[in-house]
């Protein structure tokens, strides 16, 4: 909203710094800042509501250290992520693009399955919350739109580029390329590193290019339900999910910066994508919103997140990936989501594959998620913690590579 006023002001009146808001980099400064204001400041109002309300946490018997302190510390905490992320993206984008849509829909769309699971959890005193099939049904309904969109809508589109000519200045690519839609993605670490996946059909008939949604849409819901689900299940321990999120966040929105700059998309010779560069600044004040929340989130946490927070920041890295292109990256960025996700399939599978065939169920794992295995081993949860940020930030510095590493 502020975008267009300064906007007006500026075309029809010339006031002084109005031009200011033209500019990605200063919107998404702002953002962070504004969301990271919101979030401190109204974090520890919502907190003491919730405390007021007796909101608090029910907590399952684990046999874990300091388990049982943490009962009853508020919950729903996401609302606070939520809260410090729209406001600003509200204030400072531009709400015609539809990568900011999208983002939109996906944090309430989310946060509304999160925040009925909690209702559940909390208000029903059920602590299975939403049953899974409900869940999942969520997660497939946003994973329909999200492809849907991405794949049909016009606005969604990459610039054709020829990289073997790299003379060519910014206005001259802006008048001379053009725009096309296509399911093009980047693979990191190859050279002519772009993977079409219309080429997964065409190969049987090039006419059938038209039905590549049949492959984009069901892997777009795979990545939603993948990721949001890692995200679920790395909220486990104090700061964990808010922490690992906001490094994964931060590198997600040096790609979107970079694949919506024509400039820097051409030097990195990586897929320029017109209109992207605007989700900078919904990442930016993303990436606000989970450093406030960690203010008080952080070991001895005063609130969680609960699957509201943590089921909208899967659900929100999950479309950035999509959107920027980098969703095979996803491994890599999201590296400690994936090993949290691993270890549950794994101790499972393995629980069940022993108990079938030799009557009694084994484990790989002391605990699963893998931060309970730590735990259980003895380590206390903020060194924990602070080495999974430590492995996340590796991973980025890792991800950020594969920009000139092919």
């Amino acid at each position: 909203m502020l975008y267009y006023l300064f906007d007006y002001l500026n075309r029809y009146f010339e006031i002084p710094g109005a031009g200011l808001f033209q500019y990605i980099s200063f919107r998404s400064g702002f953002a962070a800042l504004l969301s990271l204001l919101i979030s401190a400041f109204y974090g520890k109002k919502i907190i003491l509501y919730l405390q007021k309300k007796q909101i608090g946490e029910t907590v399952r018997e684990l046999g874990l250290e300091g388990q049982s302190q943490k009962a009853g510390t508020p919950t729903m905490g996401g609302i606070i992520i939520i809260l410090a992320t729209v406001i600003p993206v509200l204030l400072l984008s531009k709400l015609d693009n539809i990568y900011i849509i999208l983002l939109l829909i996906t944090t309430f769309w989310m946060g509304g399955i999160g925040f009925i699971d909690d209702y559940i959890k909390v208000f029903k005193k059920d602590k299975e919350g939403l049953k899974g099939k409900f869940k999942m049904a969520g997660q497939l309904g946003l994973g329909l739109i999200v492809g849907s969109v991405l794949y049909f809508h016009p606005g969604v589109t990459l610039r054709e580029t020829n990289f073997s000519n790299t003379s060519f200045s910014a206005e001259q690519m802006a008048t001379v390329k053009k725009d096309i839609k296509s399911t093009k993605t980047t693979i990191p670490f190859f050279k002519n590193n772009e993977l079409n996946y219309a080429d997964f059909i065409t190969w049987i008939d090039k006419d059938l290019a038209s039905y590549a949604w049949l492959i984009f849409i069901p892997l777009v819901i795979f990545i939603i339900m993948a990721v949001s689900n890692g995200a679920n299940l790395t909220d486990g321990i104090d700061g964990l999910a808010a922490g690992s999120s906001a490094i994964v966040v931060l590198t997600l929105g040096i790609f979107a910066w970079i694949s919506g700059n024509i400039v820097f998309s051409q030097y990195l010779q990586v897929m320029y994508i017109p209109n992207s560069g605007e989700m900078t600044i919904f990442i930016a004040a993303f990436t606000g919103a989970l450093v406030g929340f960690l203010w008080y989130n952080s070991y001895p946490a005063q609130i969680f997140m609960g699957d509201t927070g943590s089921l909208t920041i899967g659900g929100i890295i999950a479309v950035i990936a999509i959107a920027t292109r980098k969703e095979l990256l996803i491994p890599l960025l999201c590296g400690i989501f994936l090993a949290e996700n691993l270890s549950v399939v794994l101790q499972v599978g393995y629980f069940k594959y022993t108990k079938k065939k030799f009557g009694e169920g084994k484990r790989i794992f002391k605990m699963s998620p893998l931060h309970h295995h730590y735990q259980k081993s003895g380590f206390h949860e903020s060194k924990i913690v602070t080495r999974f940020w430590i492995v996340g930030i590796v991973l980025a510095i890792l991800s950020i590579v594969t920009l000139k590493i092919r």
